[in-house]
């Protein structure tokens, strides 16, 4: 059996009530899903209770090997530690997806002995939140072609159909496809495709908005094509948003859970950051500041992805303020950056330790200097750890001036990151640094993908072709130029190749295609290679998952 599967197997559940308790959420304001999840009613948080809001902490990482650094476990871990010593905290996390869980990523409910549990329900189908927006994202498509077979009275250019469908599974077969076959009764053929559901706008929507007026709101002024003159056509004209909004009624409201320790948690959303945003739901997030002291939340892959869109996408929309930032580092990780192969990420290699940790340096510079804040390193320790690499890391930290923790949470629990939250707490107790963002509303997208590129990836020029810059020049013509750009690229590199490790000095910055999230308020440029709609690896995680007669899951990671 997996030792996190089996670690969450033997673990002591309180009832969700008691855990609930905790934040002094009474059972009346709870909506329990089995003994062990429910749902946060808004009546919750509805009375002002006089207090300030708590201090948001954002955990990220350097860029990640294959297998990720550890940055969720690292979440968890610190979240248990800030409880130990008597801080009232709470844990903001982002929902599984089943693509990565059946793919080669696993699971994303933390590992060892820093996970939220139940592990198997929060991994495979949850509360049923990815389905529902899965249904809200495909009942506005599915409304799209019934327009089109029955007369098309809104004018819907079909060769501009941007709103595609969605499902929650790798499937690379989907990513083009020809809808519309099969004669008249069968409506009129186009071509489309379907993306996963955390690339959906859909999704986006979801962990952006404020409430569920503002989501319905966001639905109605979503962009899904064009007319003919190339004006937008709005999910509004099929008087469908709506609908969209009640199939989410109850998704709206964020999950609790515990961790092993029985410490509540919120886990809400789960848009992917190397397609989308890479944050959990606006609504979990300001209901933790409302019910915490400090409120830990993680920003996908390094921060390159996650921790930029946070600023300047979450944080700009959202109006949030952190107060500090946890980058998460472990060997594996500085090998991987340093020229390990795969096979080797494990093995004491000094010499490609001291290699990647340029990678570590840029991304606590990017932090501190480009996005203002105040940064800790979570140094994420493993059995094959040598002495040896220890003291370069450690060596490397006074070189750039940042104080790197040790950490060995995945082992020993809240006991093994104590350390680490008495220096988050030292931090974040500090002046709040300003919200510093890369860019103002009024610059040109262009610009804008321009000063992400120049001063976070460190590229040299961005570029994109013709058909790139006539999208960008139509969607400030129809002035969505004020809205925040979000980069889709892959997370292992700060180029667009995957394979370009440590700095990847001297690249471009490609852009293949542009993508109008009206609804959710960014533009997606989607760069490189990336694929919203992923594929199954050669060996995927599914061929180990399996369940036995008495209902028992094996294989789950």
């Amino acid at each position: 059996m997996n030792p996190d599967l089996e670690i969450a197997r033997k673990a002591s559940l309180l009832p969700i009530e008691e855990v609930a308790a905790k934040l002094g959420i009474a059972a009346e304001h709870l909506e329990p899903y089995g003994r062990h999840k429910a749902k946060i009613a808004p009546e919750a948080i509805s009375s002002p209770s006089g207090n300030p809001d708590g201090k948001l902490i954002l955990v990220t990482a350097m860029s990640p090997p294959p297998a990720g650094g550890g940055k969720t476990t690292t979440s968890v871990g610190l979240h248990d530690a800030l409880c130990r010593i008597g801080k009232k905290s709470l844990v903001c996390l982002r929902e599984p997806s089943l693509g990565p869980c059946f793919g080669m990523k696993g699971g994303a409910a933390g590992g060892g002995y820093s996970q939220v549990v139940p592990m198997e329900d929060i991994n495979l189908h949850f509360t049923g939140d990815f389905h529902a927006i899965g249904a809200a994202h495909n009942l506005l498509a599915a409304m799209i072609d019934n327009y089109i077979h029955h007369g098309n009275d809104v004018r819907l250019d079909l060769r501009r159909v941007s709103w595609r469908r969605v499902m929650d599974m790798n499937d690379r077969n989907l990513r083009s496809i020809t809808v519309g076959l099969g004669g008249p009764a069968n409506g009129f053929p186009r071509e489309t495709g379907f993306d996963i559901v955390p690339a959906s706008e859909v999704m986006a929507i979801f962990c952006l908005a404020s409430s569920l007026a503002d989501l319905k709101e966001r639905f109605a002024r979503t962009v899904v094509g064009q007319t003919r003159t190339g004006e937008p056509v709005l999910a509004s004209e099929f008087g469908v948003h709506g609908a969209m909004a009640a199939l989410l009624k109850e998704a709206v409201r964020p999950n609790l859970v515990q961790t092993l320790e029985n410490n509540p948690a919120l886990i809400h959303g789960g848009p992917f950051a190397n397609i989308a945003h890479g944050c959990n739901s606006l609504l979990a997030t300001k209901t933790a500041l409302k019910l915490a002291d400090y409120v830990v939340t993680e920003a996908g892959f390094g921060a390159d992805l996650g921790a930029e869109k946070f600023i300047n996408i979450k944080c700009r929309l959202g109006g949030l303020r952190p107060s500090a930032a946890v980058l998460v580092a472990t060997l594996p990780a500085l090998r991987f950056h340093g020229g390990a192969v795969r096979a080797d990420l494990h093995k004491p290699a000094p010499d490609r330790v001291a290699a990647g940790l340029d990678n570590l340096k840029r991304h606590v510079e990017n932090l501190r200097d480009h996005l203002g804040l105040p940064v800790v390193v979570a140094f994420n320790k493993f059995t094959s750890d040598t002495p040896e690499e220890c003291a370069l890391v450690e060596q490397a930290g006074r070189e750039i001036g940042v104080e790197i923790v040790p950490a060995t949470h995945w082992a020993d629990g809240s006991a093994g990151a104590v350390d680490l939250a008495r220096s988050v707490v030292a931090l974040a107790d500090g002046e709040p640094p300003p919200l510093r963002t890369l860019y103002p509303d009024d610059m040109p997208l262009w610009e804008k993908l321009r000063t992400i590129a120049t001063r976070i990836y460190r590229a040299d020029a961005i570029s994109g072709d013709v058909a790139v810059e006539r999208s960008i020049k139509r969607l400030e013509d129809q002035g969505f130029g004020h809205l925040p750009v979000c980069v889709a690229k892959t997370q292992f590199s700060f180029s667009t190749d995957p394979a370009a490790v440590g700095l990847a000095d001297g690249h471009t910055l490609k852009v293949r295609e542009v993508r109008l999230s009206a609804g959710a308020g960014f533009v997606v440029m989607i760069c490189g290679d990336i694929m919203t709609m992923p594929g199954l690896p050669k060996n995927p995680s599914a061929t180990s998952i399996d369940i036995d007669d008495d209902g028992n899951i094996t294989g789950l990671s």
